[in-house]
């Protein structure tokens, strides 16, 4: 069985949890802001970044939305030091409710963690927000509420807040053997909960994932999305060096190209992106 998560002063160095760091009128404020969002359905490759030998092109898990700035699976996300250009095109600022909140998780991470797990300039200015949940395809629901072994290699700290179904969250190394789990640390991420990671041994030494979200809650999430009932969002918070952020018109021909049709979706719900390509 899962462990229960740890209390956050039993956590080690570069973790915190707090269980209910968002008022329940902040989580009403939240959510209902949240249905007004378009999420996208991205596919991974494109026909200028197009899929290794070893792979194929396949769409995500599930709908994402970004602020700050929107990293398109096809640019192939930010990925210092050699995947930093064209890779963050900018993208919505935060609701004023939602800049309130990141103010007080970076107060949280400063006050709480090492001044040398922040670079200069560090503040959580994007946001990746993730709908988790069943998809109807093949005349059937399926369960896609999973993230595999990933790092998110934005400099300094990640904050992330959750709504809905918890889920079991799981930081690891190398790989699992027959008899040998990989596992470094479980936490459960709970509805309105706050986490924070930082330094080398949660950012650079392990991986993260999301191994599933349970199904207990009954709570429909989100704005409508066809063939799809989101049963948990989390919003996950990073730094991008302003440098980096390119309004899309920046962007070379080739990434502008594959990256279009996503641009005219936005476009068609948000007057920010429907400003971001005036030429379409």
């Amino acid at each position: 069985m899962p462990r229960p998560t740890p209390n956050s002063g039993d956590l080690p160095l570069g973790l915190i949890y707090q269980r209910h760091f968002l008022t329940r009128e902040q989580r009403a404020q939240l959510l209902a802001w949240i249905e007004t969002l378009h999420p996208l359905w991205e596919m991974r490759f494109s026909v200028n970044n197009p899929p290794p030998p070893s792979d194929k092109q396949r769409r995500l898990l599930r709908p994402v939305y970004w602020l700050g700035n929107w990293q398109f699976a096809c640019l192939d996300y930010y990925h210092p030091p050699e995947g930093i250009l064209h890779r963050c095109v900018k993208a919505e600022p935060y609701p004023k409710l939602l800049a309130e909140v990141v103010d007080r998780i970076e107060f949280v991470a400063r006050k709480r963690l090492p001044k040398n797990f922040f670079p200069e300039k560090w503040r959580l200015n994007t946001c990746l927000v993730n709908f988790y949940g069943s998809e109807f395809s093949d005349e059937k629901w399926v369960d896609n509420a999973r993230v595999g072994e990933h790092k998110d290699f934005e400099p300094g700290p990640v904050g992330s807040l959750s709504f809905g179904d918890r889920a079991f969250f799981q930081f690891v190394e190398g790989k699992a053997t027959l008899g040998k789990s990989n596992e470094v640390l479980s936490q459960w991420l709970e509805d309105s909960s706050l986490q924070i990671f930082g330094g080398d041994r949660w950012k650079k030494q392990t991986f993260h994932r999301v191994q599933r979200v349970e199904d207990k809650r009954g709570e429909l999430l989100g704005p409508p999305i066809e063939g799809f009932r989101t049963r948990r969002i989390n919003f996950t918070f990073r730094y991008v060096p302003e440098e980096h952020i390119l309004p899309w018109g920046s962007l070379p021909s080739p990434q502008q190209a594959d990256t279009l049709p996503y641009m005219q979706e936005l476009a068609a719900n948000s007057l920010f992106f429907k400003a971001a390509i005036p030429h379409t």
